[in-house]
C-alpha cells in the first residue's frame, strides 16, 4: 500500500517512487513512441552509460515524475495549456533530494525553451510531440528570460538532463528497471538529509 504524499519520509520516498514506476510506467508519453517509464529509464540509462554523475542520472530518471499521478499534476496531448508537471514533481521531491536534482526536474521544460532560443539547431532535434508541448509552454525564451535562466547555478546539469530528455525516446532500447537506480536515488536522498542536518 502506497503512502499518501504527506506521509512520505526519507526512508520511504525511494520505494514510493518505485511504486509509481510500477503502477504508472506503462502510461502513454504524450504521443511519443515510448511509455513514460521507458522514457525516463532511457534517459537515466544513457546518462549512466556515458559516465555522468549520479545527480544527472537521478535527474534524468525523475525529471518527468510529475506526469505520473494526480498528486503530481496531469497533462495530455489534448490539453490547450501546460499543466506544469515539472513544478508539481519538483515540489514533492524538494524535501528529499538535493536542489541540483530538483532544479533538473523543475526547469527541464524551461531548458527546452532556453535551448530553442540560444541554439536554433536544437529545435531540429525535437519530436513532433515535443514541438507541440513547446508551443503550449510558451515557445522559445525571450532575451530577458534567457539572461535570467542563464544565471541558475545548476544550469549545466539542467541542460544535461534536457538533452537526455530528448534522447530517451527510442523504440529499440533495453534498460534496467527503476530498482537498478534505487540505491543511487537513496544516496541522493541521504546526501540531502545529511546536508540539512
Amino acid at each position: 500500500m502506497k503512502p499518501d504524499i504527506d506521509e512520505l519520509t526519507p526512508q520511504n520516498i525511494v520505494a514510493f517512487l518505485g511504486s509509481i514506476f510500477e503502477r504508472c510506467g506503462d502510461e502513454e508519453y504524450l504521443g511519443e513512441p515510448v511509455t513514460m517509464g521507458e522514457h525516463m529509464l532511457q534517459g537515466a540509462t544513457i546518462a549512466e552509460q556515458n559516465g555522468q554523475p549520479e545527480e544527472i542520472i537521478v535527474g534524468a530518471l525523475l525529471h518527468d515524475i510529475g506526469h505520473f499521478t494526480s498528486e503530481f499534476g496531469t497533462f495530455s496531448m489534448m490539453d490547450t495549456k501546460d499543466r506544469f508537471h515539472e513544478e508539481a514533481g519538483a515540489e514533492v521531491l524538494k524535501q528529499f533530494l538535493p536542489s541540483v536534482i530538483t532544479d533538473c526536474v523543475r526547469y527541464h521544460v524551461a531548458a527546452k525553451r532556453y535551448l530553442c532560443a540560444t541554439k536554433p539547431e536544437y529545435f531540429n532535434r525535437l519530436s513532433e510531440a515535443s514541438v507541440h508541448s513547446l508551443n503550449l509552454q510558451g515557445g522559445p525564451m525571450e532575451p530577458a528570460e534567457v539572461a535570467e535562466f542563464a544565471m541558475n547555478p545548476n544550469l549545466k546539469q539542467i541542460i544535461a538532463v534536457r538533452y537526455l530528455d530528448e534522447a530517451g525516446k527510442r523504440t529499440d532500447m533495453e534498460t534496467p528497471d527503476y530498482w537498478h537506480f534505487a540505491p543511487m536515488v537513496q544516496r541522493m536522498v541521504d546526501r540531502h538529509v545529511a546536508g540539512r542536518n
